[in-house]
């Protein structure tokens, strides 16, 4: 089966982890437990989801069993972005009984953290339901930040900016000593052609938001019943006089619990950076069966 590339992270990024992490694993002698197997000794291993979810980082897996020993392969029945039932076994792989051992914890390590990305990620796009787009954050683990993306999307949902060089955000801090007005105007100025995203934590802001031309507005840390109220009269502000109606996102200590609510106001984002920072790996197995000998 042929992984999706627009679910992958940049294979740069890829193999710059996994050289890291076989690197934390085999420095500075290598498995030495692996090494007391005979080399010629064959195996096959099964991928089996001990858990329900959303697969993410297959490539990684093909990428660490590159790294360890060319002759591994593995067969995907299932890869990024498709879903698993518990028991269910997505994936066979083939090759040296040793190096499948010494390959085994690192290629797992990264398929349970990214599936479990994943699986969180499609947990908040069906309770969405199609009402809002649902948002990542920049709330990612260092170095892993492509990848964790990546698996948001294998999950279904949608990524926010992937760094600070890709638009523009002013948040309160920025606005400090300036107005939104001549800060969005400046940025203009800057980087026309660029996104400029303004968050505001008033309804005030949020006008002069709107006045100032911002593509997207950050509504932060307002309630389901606040926004409620408030989505109208951007409505009615764009109405009048035909203007363009910036893009409205929702932030700000949303949950599961809550994203329901927050998705029937109106707006049209909901973003959370616990679909990165508070995702649990989903348990996923290799099981290692050697050919006789």
């Amino acid at each position: 089966m042929t992984i999706r590339t627009d679910l992958q992270a940049p294979v740069a990024d890829i193999r710059f982890l996994v050289d890291r992490a076989l690197a934390e694993d085999l420095t500075p002698l290598g498995d030495l437990t692996s090494s007391l197997l005979d080399p010629a000794r064959r195996a096959t291993a099964t991928f089996g989801a001990r858990s329900a979810g959303v697969i993410a980082g297959c490539r990684c897996v093909e990428e660490t069993f590159a790294a360890v020993d060319e002759g591994l392969t593995v067969e995907w029945s299932k890869t990024d972005g498709d879903r698993v039932e518990a028991g269910e076994t997505f994936g066979v792989a083939r090759g040296s009984f040793a190096t499948l051992l010494t390959a085994e914890r690192t290629a797992l390590n990264f398929l349970s953290h990214l599936s479990g990305v994943a699986t969180n990620a499609a947990r908040w796009v069906d309770l969405a339901a199609g009402r809002v787009i649902v948002w990542d954050t920049r709330k990612t683990l260092p170095g892993y930040r492509s990848l964790q993306k990546a698996a948001v999307r294998a999950g279904g949902a949608n990524n926010h900016r992937g760094n600070l060089s890709d638009w523009l955000m002013l948040k309160d801090n920025h606005l400090l000593g300036t107005t939104v007005a001549d800060a969005v105007g400046e940025a203009r100025r800057r980087w026309p052609g660029r996104t400029i995203h303004v968050e505001a934590d008033t309804e005030a802001v949020m006008f002069e938001a709107l006045e100032a031309g911002a593509d997207i507005i950050l509504l932060d840390n307002f309630t389901p019943d606040e926004l409620t109220a408030l989505v109208p009269k951007v409505d009615a502000w764009a109405a009048d006089g035909g203007r363009k109606r910036p893009l409205l996102e929702a932030s700000g200590g949303i949950t599961l619990d809550t994203l329901d609510a927050y998705a029937g106001t109106g707006v049209d984002l909901v973003s959370s950076g616990s679909i990165t920072n508070s995702a649990r790996v989903l348990d996923i197995g290799l099981d290692v069966v050697p050919e006789a000998s």
